[in-house]
Parts: structure tokens; sequence; C-alpha cells
């Protein structure tokens, strides 16, 4: 959310007289916006203990929490960083269910509590991840988070061998129907409405190479290289991309 949106929203709730409070978000915000997730943190934590239950400034403490994964290489660590970020999204869920945003972050955070959890966890939370990121696309089909996040889980999941997904099903259940197309769709519906996330090039270009399509993955990947940085996690991004290339040049 941009800052003057965020601080009109704030005003709506009663915060215009506490000008305190909304000093706290516009620093919060500046930090956040420089990729200090740990200043913004400590900001909105501030903010919070202002004025308490706020949706918007919780899901932005879960923002940051997530973030700060990509300071730290520990996976204890991370997962706990993962684990408060779920945290706070769920207070936040519960205060306002029908924000496309904070319904996208459950996805987020149920997709990067994945990366550190045994097999089971990660089959569960995947379900979640397609299920909360449909419910962000239906309350705004032009989150163009939400349909990164969509199609990086339809081409990841339609791309798991057929052996591996027979012993999944046999152990855990069945996973969600997936395709690699519908994943290339969802994505491509992600750069056309944020053409200048570097992300969602990355993403697009990986799952092109998924789909068989060479040469346009190759341009995505290259023009996620390209891209000045939007987001945080356009850093792990570019990453991926690069070393996509590489394994194309090898």
């Amino acid at each position: 959310m941009r800052l003057h949106l965020l601080i009109l929203f704030l005003a709506g709730l009663g915060m215009a007289h506490a000008a305190d409070d909304v000093d706290l978000v516009k620093q919060a915000l500046a930090a956040e916006a420089r990729f200090d997730s740990k200043t913004a943190l400590h900001l909105f934590l501030q903010a919070d203990a202002a004025r308490p239950n706020d949706p918007i400034v919780l899901q932005k403490i879960a923002r940051q929490y997530s973030d700060l994964t990509l300071d730290l290489a520990d996976p204890i660590e991370q997962r706990h960083l993962c684990e408060q970020a779920l945290a706070y999204t769920l207070r936040a869920h519960q205060l306002a269910p029908k924000n496309p945003e904070i319904t996208l972050s459950l996805a987020i955070c149920y997709a990067k509590i994945g990366q550190y959890s045994d097999t089971r966890t990660k089959i569960e939370n995947s379900r979640l991840v397609k299920d909360y990121a449909e419910q962000a696309l239906a309350l705004e089909p032009n989150e163009d988070f939400a349909h990164h996040v969509l199609g990086q889980w339809h081409y990841e999941v339609a791309s798991v061998g057929a052996t591996k997904r027979f012993l999944v099903k046999l152990v855990y259940g069945a996973l969600p129907p997936a395709s690699v197309a519908e994943g290339v769709k969802h994505l491509r519906r992600a750069v056309e409405l944020a053409p200048d996330v570097p992300a969602h090039h990355a993403e697009l270009g990986l799952a092109l190479l998924a789909d068989g399509q060479r040469s346009e993955a190759e341009r995505e990947l290259h023009k996620a290289l390209e891209l000045p940085r939007k987001l945080k996690y356009d850093d792990e991004a570019k990453r991926r991309a690069r070393e996509a290339l590489e394994k194309l040049k090898a």
C-alpha cells in the first residue's frame, strides 16, 4: 500500500488527530522503502502499541518479519521470523478478512514457512497458499502479487514428477490440480500489471522454462536482471534468474 493511501486509511479510522501515530507510520514506510526492515519493524511496533489492532499496521509488521528472513542465513531463525509474520497476519485477517493484501499475506506466509518444514507441513501449506491466493484475487483481480503467487504455485506443483506426486498422494492425499500453462498465464498477468517488478519477470522466466519456451524465458530472466530493485525480495529473485541463465549456458 502506497504511503499516502495508508495515511488516508489511518485517518479514516480516526487517527488523523494522533499526529505522533501518523508520523510513526510515515517513518516506518520510509524505512521499508529503503529496505531497512529492522527499523521499519521497530517503528510499526511502536505504532501498534500506540493504537493497537489496526489491521493495516499489523500486516505491515508481518511484512517486516517476513522481509527480515532475507537478511539471515540460519534456517531456524528464518522459520521463527516466518512464524511471527504469520501470527501478525492472522490477527490482521481476523480484523479485516476482506482485505486482499492481508489475505495474500497469508498465502505468502504459509509458502515461506513451508520452506523450513517437513513434508506433511509443506503439503498442507501448499493447499493453503493456493486457497488464500485465489481468495485475494477474488477480492482484487488486479493484485499483481496474487497472480505472482498463484502462478508460481501452479508451475512448481505441476512440475513435481509423477513418482513423487504418487507418493505424496499415497501418504498425504492428493495435491490440488496444477498446470504449468496456468502458471505462465498468471505470471504474464503479474508482469502486465507491474512491469517494473524484477521478481515478476524472474518467475515468469522460470515458468516459461518449465513450459519449454526457452527463448522467451531467457528474455524474461534477462529483463529481471536489468530492472532496478523494486522490492526487498527482488535480490533473491534476481539470484534465481541468474542461476537459471547460468544453467542454460552450461
